[in-house]
């Protein structure tokens, strides 16, 4: 048994992020990544791994001490020039779904490009997930659009700090 937060027993026990760093962490990633996007979602293998793989940070999530959830963010530009945070490629694995890991990791993903200094936040959200990133702040910008044969949507967060 697990216990949560408050000290009484939970059946969930906790999702443990980190930022990769080490090519075991990182095929990790790249296994999630796989199975919910190319294998589940049947996004093109040539867009899932992009360029900016190199550069971005990478976060993974286990749950004891099993691979579960993964995310990146980087730096990218907004349309005024300023520096912003892109947070990208949030994944859960299927067993690890409806425990609440996954307002777990945009959280930790948020905070932990806010304390680089990135304030504010975009995302492009699949568009049945609109609803569960307005809930962590972010609103839309825009019309819907296609990314990788799934519909999109921009949506942008300003921090705490901001």
């Amino acid at each position: 048994m697990f216990y949560g937060p408050e000290g009484g027993e939970s059946a969930t026990p906790p999702l443990h992020l980190r930022l990769v760093s080490n090519e075991s962490e990182w095929q990790s990633v790249k296994h999630i990544r796989t199975e919910v996007f190319i294998l589940e979602q049947a996004c093109p293998p040539e867009e899932e791994w992009d360029l900016f793989d190199d550069t971005a940070t990478h976060i993974l999530g286990t749950v004891n001490g099993v691979p579960a959830a993964c995310a990146r963010w980087r730096i990218t530009k907004s349309g005024d020039g300023d520096g912003l945070a892109k947070l990208e490629r949030f994944a859960i694995l299927a067993p690890f779904r409806g425990k609440g890991y996954g307002r777990q990791i945009v959280e930790w993903t948020i905070d932990q490009a806010e304390k680089a200094g990135y304030l504010i936040q975009m995302i492009h959200a699949q568009a049945h997930l609109q609803f569960f990133y307005n809930s962590l702040g972010f609103r839309p910008i825009g019309k819907l659009f296609d990314e990788a044969g799934i519909p999109h949507i921009r949506m942008f967060r300003k921090g705490s700090r901001a």
